[in-house]
């Protein structure tokens, strides 16, 4: 408290020379931002380090569903938008900025310790690690969402009223450490996550426990700054008095709603009584602008999926740039690189070009375009999304069984199955099928007889299949008789982009079978088949030790998504290995380059609509009244991403239906949105020249929420 007082002090004095506070390298910067741009760069890391690989962990560690997994995502970022509505009162009401920042900073740093925690496979079993985990998010989500609206104005605070110009420079340094801190730690948490191995797999601890340090060191420069900054008292919060109005009018005319009173022209007048007529005249400017809010939070339904569903998509694709491998969660750093690039194209370029045209481009038009825009990327990602369900070989159904056939005799092999005329097909030697046959049963299990031709030599293949299920039937020489035998299938793609195989030994005796770091153990003889092993895709060399012989081998290119049947036989007279390497199911052929297109319409979505959309709220707001429009605007995000939550849990749909069903509601939602927007008559343009004004004046204003429009994008989002 004595403290807070010195900087009161400070502040009221600060035209004294000797009272002046530190600045920075000679120039009329106070020092103190440094430690704010810094500490916002460290917690911007930390929150979308955490976030970008979120979706991945929570398939492939705690192996839940797709839908699950993001309709989890989105809770947790409809928590971390609901949070900054709670952070700006404890700031204004109680705490201030700085101690509000401090308190919720430690909450952070808990939730990603906890986080981290969970993440480990030896900390308890898997009940532990889903409760750590979603406890640890919901710590995270508050510390996140509770600081989010404190620290820009914050930084604001440090300059005084008649440095404009400096103020502004802060926020564009500012806005720089946020785009910096999430582009960053959206290339390099992935590949912790992937490329450094802990615990025998992939190290997600080290994933969530990398940005729960930058979050530490964030608080740490953040309190080094302690003694030169400038703390503002708490000075009430106006969305509390808004509400508080609101409330005593509803009241107010439900009280009267039999009475004889008169009539009033707008039902917030029915708080006249005790709220004064300035008050509810700027509340009524805002609840015009809180009404074109409603269609909103489908915008931000579509947006945040980039981070569930469009990763999600990106496991299923090809990701190899000629040698150069992007993860699937790395792609989530196209948004923040276009964001940084369309900024000025769109301020210096297009919105100028336009006006040449004599085209009036309004804030609630952009808007709505961004929308359309927003839109069209789901169509494209739908399209996406059909291309890669097209490569993929369906799961076989109730009453269905798939079987393929491979051939290790040294010639031709006619195969006819008994029960269905029709059914004739030959398998060349160590022909590779390109599709699997699908057969239908009679019951959950049924026996099929094949006749085998070979040579001019018949041979009864009697095989029970099950239902719902893959399988390779293997025909091969039995002196001089042919013999089958049936092996079981994957069915669906390995998970992550990864690649998966089983060793199958034709040879006489066992044999022990090593690939890179992967031990397959030792495999029976007589086309016996070692358990699948999941492999990250690459070139693999490994060794077959057969008795007391040892050979080299080199299976090549283990590709995105594919399924192998590596069948290994040895060759006595020229003592060397025979390698027969089958693609039971493809690689990813779709690249994922494809989904560039998406991002680039997202991005130029999420200019037109984000960056307008605040800049729009707060030019047509009440000097007093912006933090409230600011809450409004946060909502608006986490009420999107509870639209996702709901449509993940309730859609019993094709991938690329849901996309189109948002992509449908959102241009549904575009024309409701236009038709509000045609009603809505702008502010004054005087009124406007006010606001403008107003803008740069943060460091005069109370409430954290009044956050510069130069910080609008990644702040907000």
């Amino acid at each position: 408290m004595v403290k807070e007082k010195r900087d009161d002090e400070t502040q009221s004095d600060s035209n004294s020379p000797e009272k002046a506070v530190p600045r920075l390298c000679g120039t009329n910067y106070p020092l103190s931002i440094c430690f704010v741009v810094v500490n916002e760069f460290c917690e911007r890391f930390s929150f979308y380090g955490m976030k970008a690989v979120l979706t991945l962990y929570f398939t492939n560690f705690l192996h839940w569903d797709e839908d699950l997994s993001t309709a989890i995502y989105h809770a947790f970022s409809g928590v971390a938008f609901f949070t900054p509505v709670v952070g700006a009162l404890i700031a204004d009401s109680w705490l201030g900025k700085f101690k509000t920042i401090t308190f919720l900073s430690i909450v952070y740093i808990i939730g990603h310790v906890v986080k981290s925690l969970g993440a480990i496979p030896t900390v308890g079993d898997h009940t532990i690690h889903v409760v750590l985990s979603l406890f640890g998010l919901f710590l995270i989500a508050v510390g996140t969402g509770g600081i989010k609206p404190c620290v820009a104005a914050f930084g604001g605070d440090q300059f005084e009223e008649e440095q404009t110009v400096e103020r502004r420079r802060f926020f564009s340094f500012f806005y720089l450490s946020i785009n910096a801190g999430s582009l960053l730690s959206t290339i390099i948490t992935p590949m912790l996550r992937a490329e450094v191995k802990c615990f025998g797999g992939e190290c997600y601890a080290l994933a969530f426990g990398v940005p729960a340090a930058l979050m530490v060191i964030a608080l740490v420069i953040f309190l080094s700054g302690s003694g030169m900054y400038k703390k503002l008292p708490p000075q009430g919060n106006m969305l509390v008095e808004v509400c508080k109005c609101i409330g005593f009018s509803i009241h107010n005319r439900w009280k009267h709603r039999s009475s004889t009173y008169p009539k009033r022209e707008h039902w917030l007048d029915w708080a006249t009584e005790k709220y004064p007529k300035q008050l509810i005249k700027e509340i009524k400017m805002v609840s015009r602008v809180l009404f074109l809010y409603l269609p909103l939070p489908m915008f931000w339904a579509l947006f945040d999926q980039m981070g569930s569903r469009w990763t999600l998509q990106a496991t299923r694709m090809n990701a190899d740039f000629g040698g150069f491998i992007i993860h699937p969660d790395q792609m989530q750093t196209i948004n923040a690189l276009l964001i940084v690039i369309f900024i000025p194209v769109f301020d210096m370029g297009i919105y100028p070009l336009i006006a040449k045209c004599k085209i009036n481009l309004t804030p609630l038009r952009r808007m709505t375009i961004g929308m359309i825009l927003a839109a069209l990327s789901f169509i494209a990602a739908a399209i996406v999304e059909l291309q890669v369900q097209n490569t993929l070989v369906p799961e076989p159904h109730v009453k269905e069984s798939y079987v393929q056939f491979l051939n290790l005799a040294d010639k031709n092999v006619s195969i006819i199955l008994q029960e269905q005329n029709g059914f004739r097909t030959t398998v060349a030697p160590s022909q590779d099928p390109d599709d699997y046959i699908k057969l239908q049963l009679n019951s959950k299990n049924h026996s099929f007889s094949f006749d085998l031709n070979y040579e001019g030599s018949s041979t009864v293949c009697i095989q029970t299949l099950n239902e719902t299920s893959a399988y390779s039937i293997l025909l091969y020489k039995e002196g001089t008789n042919l013999d089958c035998r049936l092996l079981e299938d994957e069915k669906s793609k390995p998970k992550k982009g990864k690649a998966t195989l089983r060793i199958v030994n034709a040879y006489k005796t066992e044999l022990n079978f090593t690939l890179g770091n992967e031990e397959f153990g030792t495999v029976d003889a007589n086309y016996s088949s070692s358990a699948y092993k999941v492999v990250t895709r690459g070139h693999y060399q490994g060794q077959c030790t057969v008795g007391t012989m040892k050979y080299d081998v080199d299976l090549g290119l283990l590709d995105f998504g594919a399924a192998y049947t590596i069948i290994v036989d040895v060759i006595p007279n020229e003592n060397k290995l025979k390698i027969w390497k089958t693609e039971d199911i493809k690689a990813n052929v779709i690249h994922i380059a494809w989904q560039i297109p998406p991002y680039v319409l997202m991005s130029a979505g999420e200019i037109m609509f984000s960056v307008t959309g605040v800049e729009f709220s707060y030019s047509q707001a009440p000097i007093n009244m912006k933090s409230v429009l600011q809450s409004g605007w946060l909502l608006t995000v986490a009420f999107g991403n509870i639209i996702v939550v709901i449509v993940a849990k309730s859609a019993f749909m094709e991938q690329w239906e849901e996309f189109v069903l948002f992509a449908c509601l959102l241009i549904a939602v575009s024309i409701i949105f236009s038709i509000m927007a045609y009603f809505y008559t702008y502010i004054g343009t005087e009124e406007q020249a006010i606001a403008a004004e107003e803008t740069v004046n943060i460091s005069s204003q109370p409430l954290c929420t009044n956050i510069s429009l130069n910080t609008v994008n990644k702040n907000i989002i």
